[in-house]
């Protein structure tokens, strides 16, 4: 039964982004929506993170869980999905090194 999927690209390359209009909508710059079935969601993801790059894509999609949806993350990104308990929560990450190869760091 298709359902609706939102895949988020950044920083990917053009041939990536033309082919994902061939099955979703873009809806602004990044973020793309469409309603396929579970094959072709997948098949997607295969192709996005096998040619990501250096970008970031995030896909969600309905789930049978507490939160209705799940998540697949792909590329280098600073937030990263974790399991606690059950739900998935975005835990953040050190940011990337600054131009003169010292981390930034945040006390907050």
């Amino acid at each position: 039964m298709p359902s609706m999927i939102t895949l988020s690209v950044t920083a990917v390359p053009d041939h990536l982004r033309g082919a994902l209009t061939r099955w979703l909508l873009e809806v602004t710059p990044e973020p793309y929506v469409g309603t396929v079935s579970a094959k072709v969601r997948d098949e997607l993801w295969t192709a996005v993170s096998a040619c990501i790059e250096d970008g970031i894509a995030v896909l969600t999609y309905p789930a049978a869980n507490e939160q209705g949806f799940d998540l697949r993350t792909a590329g280098h990104r600073r937030r990263n999905p974790v399991d606690f308990d059950g739900m998935t929560l975005v835990a953040f990450g050190a940011p990337p090194p600054d131009e003169g190869g010292k981390e930034t760091v945040n006390p907050f």
